[in-house]
């Protein structure tokens, strides 16, 4: 690409957001469902990244009996500055958490369970086992659940890895977020290379557990960056594929530089599907974990279908 059509690309994805599109507009959603799910959360202590994240399509979610939950305690121990998760020094692990959540999903009648974590470098096992444990609990309690990970870095460290691939998670998520040139302004603390290695490890490790990365569009990347990282986690075998938009959760964190129409998210996750991503969801206010459950049976289909 020559430098006057690449410094073109960067100006059209860092011109001023303006006003929130409609495409990414959420009512507030109050149903029974909604306080049913909101009332388990708070009998049994849990968090949920739907809350600590403030996700857009909570209310949806919550409405139809599903969260994802958020372990480990609010606080994380990095600063990434997209993330409206509290930032700070965590205190002790509850070892009651993976008995309460694993009670909550049933309660709540889940059959695919999304579990993800704060950043807890404070952790020597950066709480790899906290995973596990959790893991082992959903499916003592639960007959069939399918559990879903979406994981820290855990620093790259592949016994952390290893530890929660060896609890049987369905799918082993863990996101890349953003392209490298951006990574010291949206993640510092995190590695792109890192990201990939955790994701590449994985696969090696377990190759009948598919792994799952996703993206956040408009903060400053270009098409070319995202397209360059899609190839990326092509290399590493990546199986699974979100890309959604940022949203700016609070005023504390990065503003959003340009909302991504509906039609360029088709485009991107056509693209996607041609470089061989099994199963891949793009759009405006798709996330990690939204409609999660529907994956159980695709997740089915497709491993089968790999197998066969």
């Amino acid at each position: 690409m020559s430098k006057s059509r690449e410094m073109e690309n960067i100006r059209d994805l860092t011109q001023p957001a303006g006003r929130l599109p409609e495409w990414v507009r959420r009512s507030v959603l109050n149903t029974e469902e909604n306080r049913a799910v909101r009332t388990v959360l708070k009998e049994k202590q849990l968090y949920t990244i739907c809350e600590s994240g403030r996700c857009p399509n909570k209310g949806e979610c919550w409405a139809r009996g599903t969260a994802t939950f958020l372990l480990m305690g609010p606080l994380c121990t990095r600063t990434c500055k997209f993330c409206s998760v509290n930032k700070g020094m965590p205190g002790a692990l509850d070892p009651e958490e993976p008995r309460r959540i694993a009670e909550a999903s049933k309660e709540m009648g889940l059959r695919h369970v999304v579990l993800t974590s704060v950043n807890r470098d404070d952790l020597p096992d950066q709480g790899a086992n906290h995973f596990a444990q959790t893991i082992r609990a959903l499916k003592e309690t639960i007959v069939g659940v399918q559990v879903e990970v979406l994981t820290p870095d855990f620093q790259g460290r592949v016994d952390c890895i290893e530890t929660v691939l060896a609890a049987g998670p369905v799918v082993f998520n863990h996101n890349i977020e953003t392209v490298p040139r951006l990574y010291r302004k949206v993640r510092p603390g995190s590695k792109y290379d890192r990201s990939l290695a955790v994701l590449s490890a994985a696969k090696k490790i377990s190759s009948s557990i598919p792994t799952k990365s996703g993206l956040m569009l408009g903060l400053g990347e270009t098409i070319d960056e995202v397209k360059s990282v899609l190839h990326d986690l092509r290399t590493i075998d990546c199986d699974f594929l979100t890309l959604g938009q940022y949203l700016r959760p609070s005023r504390e964190q990065l503003p959003v530089q340009r909302y991504v129409t509906p039609e360029e998210f088709e485009e991107l996750g056509n693209y996607a599907s041609t470089l061989g991503f099994k199963i891949v969801h793009s759009g405006p206010l798709v996330r990690s974990s939204y409609h999660a459950e529907e994956l159980a049976d695709k997740i089915s289909v497709t491993m089968a279908n790999a197998r066969s």
